[in-house]
């Protein structure tokens, strides 16, 4: 582990914060939200920077204003998964052990659909000790359609949703007529590439896909021979789904080989990201997500995002759904009037309308507990950056809107409730 992210988990967890630490370290009066995410090895950078939205989401958002159920205080207790579907499955049961009831989880969707059978069978079992899922980031479509359950709710854009954005905007670029697919090797890569082709295959089926590729996911040190064979191939524009250290490694691999073309991406911004691409990507790098940052739709917004930056220096809002996921929560559990009737928190999250502090209305789907929400296309600039990442004068800007995207989209969600 860097040093920089040495002193990143030292400033956000303080001694013996991460694993090790025992029920009664923590406090009797508040309501405990379990973060189950990588704080060490290749992408400690990404789940560093989502525990410090966490904590920062909980304490403006939700015990600044009153807190829940009449003055009950979130806290964030962080849990190092190591990326691991294994040791995420240990961390669940040390989390629940302690009592507590909410899960949040969203790097990998490898862990997700590990996290989300294990979940289901503990409800199913223990009854009285019911524990809800937040997935903030994981994005396997399969975790809303076939594997979905009443016990798991997803916070963001699937990555079927993403996608049909993307590609709705490729579309429209005559200039395109090859297009190389490369991402990480697991569930949430594949998912990318069927989707491409998909959607691709239905909006441009002249264009030809000149590779399809998918790499060991956090383990290729030197992404020069993917860059190279990326630019050999002639494409005229590049999509991946690569995140954390991985898109930061194939982001320089492709600068140094070269690559002129326009980069279609999902996470390619802060965690370092940001500041490999620099200049280079100016002009070239796409990204689709939710959460208006530049410009900033209200003063609410900008608020909350200068006193993030004020309290984490080293980190970006690059995950503002994690904003909704305490809100949206915070919203269920008054509703219900508990925090451990999971049956009743969970109804009142099923169907939600929410107004973001992002400007977008979230409905949270009943029928496969997919939020839909505004998803943006938007372009790695300098030019009229209020909000930039890495520090770097860089960030992104908001190219296109898809508002309410997939609203009406089909869902294979058999969901079985209690």
């Amino acid at each position: 582990m860097s040093r920089f992210t040495n002193a990143l988990m030292g400033s956000l967890f303080g001694a013996g914060a991460l694993l090790g630490s025992t029920a009664a370290s923590f406090g009797a009066d508040t309501i405990k939200v379990a973060f189950i995410d990588p704080l060490s090895g290749p992408f400690a950078a990404t789940g560093t920077s989502g525990l410090a939205h966490y904590r920062y989401a909980a304490e403006e958002l939700v015990n600044k204003t009153g807190g829940v159920l009449g003055g009950t205080k979130f806290e964030i207790v962080p849990f190092d998964n190591k990326i691991s579907a294994k040791e995420s499955l240990i961390q669940l049961k040390v989390a629940i052990d302690q009592g507590i009831r909410f899960i949040a989880q969203g790097n990998s969707s490898g862990v997700a659909n590990a996290i989300t059978d294990a979940v289901k069978k503990h409800n199913r079992r223990n009854p009285d000790q019911r524990v809800l899922f937040l997935n903030y980031s994981a994005v396997d479509p399969a975790l809303t359609n076939a594997k979905c359950n009443f016990w798991h709710f997803r916070f963001d854009a699937n990555a079927d949703i993403k996608m049909d954005a993307l590609t709705d905007v490729m579309a429209t670029d005559t200039g395109i007529k090859k297009v190389y697919l490369i991402g990480q090797d697991y569930s949430f890569g594949k998912a990318v590439a069927a989707a491409a082709v998909r959607f691709l295959g239905e909006k441009r089926p002249d264009i030809e896909i000149v590779g399809n590729e998918l790499h060991p996911i956090g383990k290729v040190k030197d992404f020069t021979p993917y860059a190279r064979k990326i630019v050999s191939s002639g494409a005229d524009a590049m999509i991946t789904g690569n995140w954390g250290s991985d898109m930061v490694g194939l982001g320089k691999a492709v600068i140094g080989a070269g690559f002129k073309n326009p980069i279609y991406t999902y996470y390619a911004a802060s965690d370092g990201i940001t500041k490999t691409f620099g200049k280079d990507g100016e002009g070239k790098l796409k990204l689709v997500m939710e959460g208006q940052l530049n410009p900033p739709v209200s003063d609410r917004a900008a608020a909350y995002t200068k006193g993030f930056k004020a309290q984490y220096p080293d980190f970006d809002i690059g995950q503002p759904r994690i904003a909704n996921v305490m809100e949206m929560l915070a919203k269920a559990i008054n509703k219900a009037g508990s925090a451990t009737d999971m049956v009743k928190v969970a109804s009142a999250l099923e169907g939600m309308e929410h107004d973001s502090i992002w400007g977008s209305k979230i409905t949270m789907r009943p029928q496969d507990h997919q939020a839909i929400q505004n998803v943006h296309i938007m372009a790695h600039t300098a030019n009229d950056v209020t909000f930039d990442f890495d520090n770097s004068g860089f960030g992104l800007k908001v190219e296109s809107t898809v508002e309410m995207a997939a609203a009406d989209s089909a869902t294979s969600c058999n969901m079985k409730r209690p």
